[in-house]
């Protein structure tokens, strides 16, 4: 009951953190797509890049409480999986937006809500912060 409890803590931990380096990401989306006109998929990454960094911080310093882990070893791993998400998170904005034609903000929310819950959770969870 105790660790399940615990996994309900972080998931919620997690989710405030993921609001957190999502507003990160979306403004830097918005700024690089809508008032540079720097092409959507290259202000997907670069925004992600930026999320990503505030989430590691977050995440293994508060959601996760894996202080005591070795910071270079979740450091790695945790760029493994930030660069799998990166992928996961541009591919699917790409495909959505050509194929279906929604708007990329719209289209992106959905990407990144599919990819943070059934990706990023579990492999900060069991694989990074363990």
């Amino acid at each position: 009951m105790i660790k399940k409890q615990k996994t309900i803590n972080a998931f919620l931990r997690y989710n405030v953190v993921a609001i957190i380096a999502t507003a990160t990401d979306f403004s830097i989306f918005i700024l690089l797509s809508n008032f540079t006109q720097i092409w959507y998929v290259t202000a997907t990454f670069a925004s992600a890049v930026c999320g990503g960094i505030v989430s590691f911080i977050l995440n293994r310093n508060w959601a996760f409480m894996s202080k005591d882990g070795k910071l270079s070893n979740q450091a790695l791993k945790y760029i493994l999986i930030w660069n799998g998400s990166i992928v996961l998170n541009t591919a699917g904005l790409y495909l959505i937006v050509e194929t279906s034609h929604i708007d990329e903000v719209i289209a992106k929310v959905l990407v990144a809500i599919v990819v943070g819950v059934g990706f990023n959770f579990l492999m900060y969870k069991y694989f990074i912060f363990k």
